[in-house]
């Protein structure tokens, strides 16, 4: 690894970690977050600024619009959005590469447990046929060397017409996760596979996203 990913990687842990500056937090030591056990020891010690503890204003209303269609979660963390879909009878599949994030969704979803699966969203090949994938702090939370293979899978994931939507972090962000995207960054690497057909404001954007966050629908072309 080069000094400058080291020197990335450790931004990245301090600028997550910030939100968070409890005695948990202080003791945490793994650095990557493109491995699991980055991801694993914040969920083990609670530090977990990027879950607003229940489901979103913004996706409720979003859902509510639509017909009960197959949805992917990829990143999925506790999964509030997962049981919310589940208990109103959707198809959806729930998935994320760290063990303590599926153990902590699993427990938050009960019966519904089984649309929670242990997975790199980059190379699974979801049970059901998305017409929706739907994004919550999961682009922004990968480093942006793999911005370019996100766009790439959900493109090959969703038909045409098929929807990629929620919520994106817009502005970049120092050191990360999370990883914020430029405006003309996302509008290239989406425009190639997508359209974009809605762009909104968000009201309950936590402290970890700065405000910096955005609604965005992008249709599949």
């Amino acid at each position: 690894m080069s000094e400058k990913t080291k020197t990335d990687h450790a931004d990245g842990r301090r600028a997550l970690d910030s939100a968070q500056t409890n005695s948990a937090a202080a003791n945490l030591t793994t650095r990557n977050p493109a491995d699991a056990a980055f991801w694993d020891e914040r969920y083990e010690h609670s530090v977990t600024p990027w879950d607003l503890a229940k489901v979103p204003d913004a996706f409720a209303a979003f859902a509510s619009k639509l017909a009960p269609c197959p949805v992917l979660i990829p990143g999925c963390g506790s999964a509030y959005e997962a049981h919310w879909l589940a208990q109103a009878g959707w198809p959806v599949r729930a998935i994320d590469f760290s063990a303590q994030a599926v153990d902590a969704a699993r427990r938050q979803l009960g019966e519904h447990a089984g649309v929670v699966e242990l997975a790199d969203f980059f190379t699974y090949e979801p049970p059901l046929a998305p017409q929706w994938i739907y994004e919550r702090a999961f682009l922004c939370a990968i480093p942006n060397a793999l911005w370019p293979d996100y766009a790439r899978r959900v493109a090959a994931l969703l038909p045409a017409g098929g929807l990629l939507a929620g919520f994106f972090l817009l502005g970049a962000t120092p050191g990360g996760p999370p990883f914020g995207i430029e405006r003309a960054q996302i509008d290239a690497l989406f425009a190639p596979s997508f359209e974009l057909i809605d762009d909104a404001p968000v009201d309950e954007s936590l402290p970890v996203f700065g405000g910096r966050e955005r609604w965005l629908t992008w249709r599949r072309t």
